[in-house]
This record gives structure tokens, C-alpha cells and sequence, in this order.
């Protein structure tokens, strides 16, 4: 990844120099790209006279900022940002008990920590774990003594849980290398510390001169210039690492990268800019071109918006594995209370690695009736627990449950949920070992108690299926009418068993 070293008055300069046929030929590029635009959409005015080049208002003739322009969105942009900046927990200098303030590996300790938690998550849900992270451990020392267990259990809810993993296992490295690193080449060697958050850490901690790029920055610079080029393709995203380190003060660089990123989450949103109220709207060619009579273009159109990847479909048999004292199915379900859930771990590689669940099996297709979803958890329970399904014995219940779609970034995984309820006091000799065919632990696994289980740091898919059984197993079947097609939730549902509604209208959805 790209990263400038920038001069106060002539770090554009220094980009054209390194750099000249590759600002060229971006500014080209945008150009063209503009231009095809402008003519799929037709114009509005068939005698209307051309809009001029996108480069011609603030770029200079390579395609980078001017040192005027990159003053004046400095200087205007900072006088915004000190008098607007939204007052959260880690822009704030920490007092410690001996009422000394943070120092600066402790202000990068806050950053990263930060940082990790608002890649992909909204501010307002990331304040209270981050006030929860800090108070438990509130020093890279602290965390560094942690285990992964402990980590997990306090990310829960937040998603992308290697966030977490990386987040631990770089303290640790740290704590072991003897120092914080300061420089984002030192910072990137630390596993899970990529450029955006190497640039933060360096620039807001350390007061280095260095950019940040990420999504509020691209589209912030992608409006001040107009570029139209795809922003996933590699080159456009160095162009917009190269004018992001055009911009950066060279006297607050770490306001000045936060100032960029509050404005893009502020003001310059995806949809409804603000441009009456934003404090670079002078030097916005995006908003310049808007504004001309011959135009056909909007602040809205950049950057340029891309598909995204189409998501996979998977589908899964989870099986509640319940183990209980009484061998009875009316004694097991008069007393309740002495039961416990199996739950095992996720491989140390892939998809939620390391994370604890309920057995699971990826199923071949959509299609699959009950019996063939069973067939496949009994194989998977034989060959992994040596527990056998198709006797009778150790068996009190089992009944499915309903179905649930819980959606990642780029799975749709529909799970179809059952439980089964065995008792060791039903199987062979009173016992249940679990151990598969030859002895051995399989997997990594455990049986956790309702109270053990509601502190766990399970996934918040692996929550919904217990919520789901538990509220089965006590009949809390609450029913409403099926919501319209706009304003149905798209990234989670669940359909238990269907009861008779009194009200009228098709279909019914179980409400969580």
C-alpha cells in the first residue's frame, strides 16, 4: 500500500514527481469514464454546451490537489472539526489514578482498540463495549495477560470476530517485542494491523504525517475531485491513498484524519450530503458540477457505486444436544432445572474460527427433508462423541425446532434447527462418554449450563438458536401477521411451528 512522505508547502510536488504518468493517466481515465456516463444517461438538453474536463477546477494539470486547494480544505476543515467533532471515549486522554495523563503507547493502545471496533460497526454500538473493553482491560499489559476465551466473551454481539483473535494475539506480540511501534512500516508487522489502521494509530498517536483511506475518506476526496473510477480497483484506491497524503496537515495530522473521517460519517453521506453545512462545499467538484445548468450529475454520484459480490447460500442441520438426569420424558419434564448443552468448537482457521457452537452439519443443498438431515447429524454425533441416535436407549426426545437465516457479510446460512434430549442414565452401563470410535477427542467440546451459557461469548447466531429452544421448550409461541415485503428485517428470521391465527391475513412468522 501506498504511503507518502509529505513536506508542508510541497508535498504535492513530491506525489507529481514520483508519480507523474500515474496521475496522468488517472485523470484521463476519470475523464473518459465521465464522459460515458454523461451520455448512457442522455442529456437534458440536446443543444447544451459540454461540461468542462472534472480536472480543470481543483487539480492541477496531474491530477493531484494544488497547494492551494490542499491549504484551503486543511484550514477549513479543522476550524469545522474543532467546533463540531462528536465527543467519544477514546478521543478523550484517559486520567489515571495517579491523575497522570495517557502517554503515547497508552494513547495508541486506545486508538487501536478503537479503531479494531468500528471496522464494520456503527459508532453508537461500538461506545458501550468500548467503555466495557477499557475498564477490564485498560492497558496492552492488561489484554496481554487475557485469554482468548475471556476476549471472546467481551466481543460477543460486536461480529467479525477475528477482529478480536488479531486484537489479542497483537498485544500479546507487542508486550513481547518490548515496545509500542510507531511508524506504520513497524506497525504493519503486527498480525491484524493493516494501512488504515496503521495510518490512525501512527498519525493520531504518534503525530505522524501519513493518510488514512477508508470508506468515509473515498468518498469525501472521490466528491472533491469527482473521480468516477471504480474505488475497488486497485490503482484508484493508491490514487486515493496519494491524495489523501496530499491533504493531511503536516502540523495535526491525526485531527486531520479524524476530521476527514467525521465529515464523510456526518455530513458527506452515501445519500443525503449536507452540502449547505459542509465546510469544504468551495472546493467540492462534485457538488460544482451539480450546480451547472448543462450538467446531468449529482453530488450522489460519486463514488462511483459498485455491485456487490452476491452472497452464497448455504444450508446447515443444528442439533441442540440437551443431556439431563432423567431418563423419563414426563420426569424430565416436570424438573428441568439438572440438564446441560454440548457445545463445541469451531476450527482455529476459517469462518467464526475458534468460536464455541451447537453441532452442526453443512447440508448438500436446500432440499432436504427431515430424515436426511438427521441421517447426516446422526453420522456426525457417531463419528465424533461415538453417541449412537438410532438406538433407543439415552434418547428421552427429540423434535425440531423451527428454522433460522442468519446472514455474514457474504453467507446466507439458513439453519434448521432440532433438539435432542439424551440421558445418560438411558444408555449402556449409566454412562455417556464422550469420545468418537477409537477413543479420542474428535473435536474440542464442553457441556455448559443455562447460567454458563448466558455469560458465554457465543455469536449472536449461536444466541438466537438457544433463545429459540428455550422458548419451545417452555411454549412461548407468539405469532403475529406476516409483515409486508418492505419492512421485513433481511438479515435475520426465524419460522417456528405454525399455530392458528385468530386474525386474518396469509402466513405467520414467529416473533423474536
Amino acid at each position: 500500500m501506498l504511503h507518502v512522505p509529505l513536506l508542508p508547502v510541497s508535498s504535492s510536488y513530491w506525489v507529481r514527481s514520483k508519480f507523474p504518468a500515474f496521475c496522468t493517466s488517472m485523470a484521463e481515465e476519470d475523464s473518459i469514464t465521465i464522459t460515458k456516463k454523461r451520455k448512457a444517461r442522455g442529456r437534458r438538453d440536446e443543444g447544451a454546451v459540454a461540461v468542462p474536463d472534472i480536472e480543470d477546477a481543483v487539480m492541477d494539470d496531474r491530477g493531484c490537489f494544488s497547494v492551494e486547494a490542499a491549504h484551503a480544505v486543511r484550514d477549513s476543515l479543522l476550524r469545522w472539526y474543532d467546533k463540531n467533532k462528536r465527543d467519544l471515549p477514546w478521543r478523550r486522554r484517559r486520567i489515571h489514578n495517579d491523575d497522570v495523563d495517557d502517554d503515547d503507547d497508552d494513547r495508541a493502545y486506545a486508538v487501536w482498540v478503537s479503531e479494531v471496533m468500528l471496522q464494520q460497526t456503527r459508532v453508537a454500538t461500538v461506545v458501550d463495549y468500548y467503555h466495557r473493553w477499557m475498564e477490564r482491560w485498560p492497558t496492552l499489559l492488561s489484554l496481554s495477560q487475557a485469554s482468548l476465551e475471556e476476549v471472546n466473551e467481551m466481543w460477543a454481539g460486536l461480529g467479525y470476530y477475528r477482529r478480536a483473535r488479531y486484537l489479542f494475539e497483537g498485544a500479546k506480540s507487542i508486550i513481547e517485542g518490548g515496545e509500542f511501534p510507531s511508524t506504520v512500516s513497524d506497525l504493519r508487522k503486527v498480525r491484524g494491523i493493516g494501512d488504515y489502521t496503521a495510518g490512525a494509530i501512527a498519525s493520531i498517536a504518534f503525530n505522524k504525517v501519513v493518510p488514512v483511506v477508508d470508506g468515509n475518506v473515498i468518498r469525501v476526496i472521490a466528491r472533491l475531485k469527482a473521480i468516477s473510477a471504480n474505488p475497488k480497483e486497485s490503482a484508484t484506491l493508491k490514487k486515493f491513498w496519494s491524495l489523501a497524503g496530499e491533504l493531511v496537515d503536516p502540523c495535526r495530522p491525526g485531527d486531520f484524519n479524524q476530521a476527514l473521517m467525521e465529515l464523510g460519517a456526518v455530513l458527506c453521506t452515501p445519500t443525503s450530503p449536507g452540502c449547505s453545512s459542509c465546510p469544504v462545499s468551495n472546493q467540492c467538484h462534485a457538488l460544482s458540477l451539480s450546480r451547472d445548468k448543462n450538467g446531468d450529475c449529482e453530488v450522489t454520484d460519486y463514488p462511483t457505486k459498485v455491485a456487490k459480490a452476491k452472497q452464497r447460500h448455504d444450508f446447515a442441520a443444528v442439533c441442540v444436544v440437551q443431556i439431563v438426569e432423567q431418563s423419563d420424558l414426563e420426569a424430565w419434564k416436570a424438573n428441568k432445572k439438572k440438564c446441560v448443552f454440548l457445545l463445541v468448537k469451531r476450527p482455529e482457521q476459517g469462518l467464526l474460527a475458534g468460536l464455541w457452537e451447537f453441532p452442526s452439519v453443512l447440508l448438500n443443498g436446500k432440499k432436504t427433508d427431515q430424515m436426511t438431515r438427521r441421517r447426516m447429524m446422526d453420522r456426525y454425533l457417531k463419528k465424533t462423541f461415538n453417541l449412537d441416535c438410532k438406538g433407543v436407549y439415552g434418547v428421552v426426545s427429540r423434535e425440531d425446532v423451527g428454522e433460522y437465516v442468519h446472514v455474514f457479510s457474504h453467507i446466507r446460512l439458513q439453519m434448521h434447527v432440532e433438539l435432542l434430549v439424551l440421558s445418560p442414565q438411558g444408555s449402556e452401563g449409566g454412562e455417556m462418554v464422550l469420545l468418537d470410535e477409537k477413543g479420542h477427542y474428535a473435536i474440542e467440546w464442553k457441556c455448559v449450563d443455562d447460567e454458563s451459557i448466558q455469560s458465554m461469548g457465543l455469536t449472536s447466531g449461536v444466541r438466537k438458536v438457544y433463545k429459540m429452544v428455550h422458548d419451545f421448550q417452555r411454549g412461548l409461541h407468539q405469532y403475529s401477521r406476516k409483515p409486508t415485503k418492505k419492512k421485513t428485517k433481511k438479515l435475520n428470521s426465524w419460522t417456528g411451528p405454525m399455530l392458528p391465527c385468530p386474525s386474518k391475513g396469509s402466513g405467520n412468522i414467529y416473533v423474536i
